[in-house]
């Protein structure tokens, strides 16, 4: 008999992506990837690179752009675009504002994140895309470990979770009504771990912000903020500089910071091993509304 060769574990995850996107592709005619140049949407992007190469990535790139973003990161998110050829479709939540669709908060505490929703499902329609692809994964918080992989949406846009479609031997159905559409989360099985691993075995740039450095933070509400333009100390709050790196990166009024000396993956590795607190639960204020806080904007039509 030949030799067989058996898959590792990371390349067996990185197959099963590899299908969900060439799944999704041959049978939906509009999809979209979501893409904010953040860790998870970069290993999606190569993902996508490799499930299509020498083709092209055959759908577009859509950032859901907050206006409150970390300069890196959008500095970032253009070279990538650039480089893998992609094309970009921005939906800005600004335009929603001016257009009275929705009604910005004010106050020290403000965030757009929140009003990303209703931006995200108007580009859907304005697109006419019938797929999305997110690059949420089931270990990150409660709400998210109940999606499927293919998790239709209805016409409002809105998650029933009660109404998921089973994935046996991954059978996976698009089929959708007029003005429905399909979220998938072709990482839906990786965890962060999973994610920095595949980040050091093939060598996949992320943004500087990442790693740690050093940077004006300040203490508020449990967690440590970036000092910028959209985060101002509160009386009584103090700045301090420390060496500091992002778990997750998002809206800038809302993503902390963790201490933090690694500067490389492997560094990064061995934190995340060590770690007990998923990214999202130590560093996005926005999920600690409440124990069903994210499964709320879910049901409304969040990521």
């Amino acid at each position: 008999m030949p030799p067989t060769h058996e898959l590792s574990y990371l390349q067996r995850l990185e197959s099963e992506s590899v299908h969900i996107l060439r799944e999704v592709v041959a049978s939906l005619e509009r999809p979209a990837l979501l893409f904010s140049g953040g860790k998870d949407s970069m290993v999606l992007l190569y993902l996508a690179a490799r499930a299509f190469w020498p083709a092209p990535i055959p759908f577009p790139l859509l950032h859901i752009d907050t206006g409150h973003n970390f300069n890196e990161v959008i500095a970032f998110r253009d070279r990538m675009v650039e480089r893998f050829e992609a094309r970009l479709l921005v939906a800005r939540v600004q335009d929603d504002i001016d257009a009275g669709r929705v009604l910005e908060e004010t106050g020290p505490r403000a965030t757009r994140n929140r009003l990303q929703t209703v931006t995200l499902l108007r580009a859907i329609s304005e697109h006419r895309f019938d797929a999305v692809f997110g690059g949420a994964r089931r270990d990150e918080e409660k709400s998210r470990a109940k999606e499927r992989v293919f998790s239709v949406r209805d016409q409002y846009g809105q998650w029933d979770p009660k109404a998921q479609r089973p994935e046996l031997w991954r059978q996976y159905n698009g089929h959708h009504r007029p003005g429905e559409h399909i979220r998938v989360f072709p990482l839906s099985n990786w965890t962060e771990l999973d994610i920095w691993q595949y980040i050091a075995e093939q060598d996949v740039e992320l943004p500087s912000l990442y790693y740690a450095h050093r940077r004006s933070v300040l203490a508020r509400d449990g967690m440590l903020l970036a000092e910028n333009t959209f985060v101002q100390p509160l009386p009584g709050e103090e700045t301090i500089i420390e060496s500091v790196r992002f778990r997750t990166i998002g809206d800038a009024t809302c993503t902390g910071c963790v201490e933090s000396s690694a500067k490389t993956p492997d560094e990064v590795l061995a934190e995340v091993a060590a770690s007990t607190i998923t990214e999202r639960g130590a560093t996005r204020a926005d999920d600690r509304i409440s124990a069903a806080g994210m499964e709320d904007r879910k049901r409304e039509g969040y990521f």
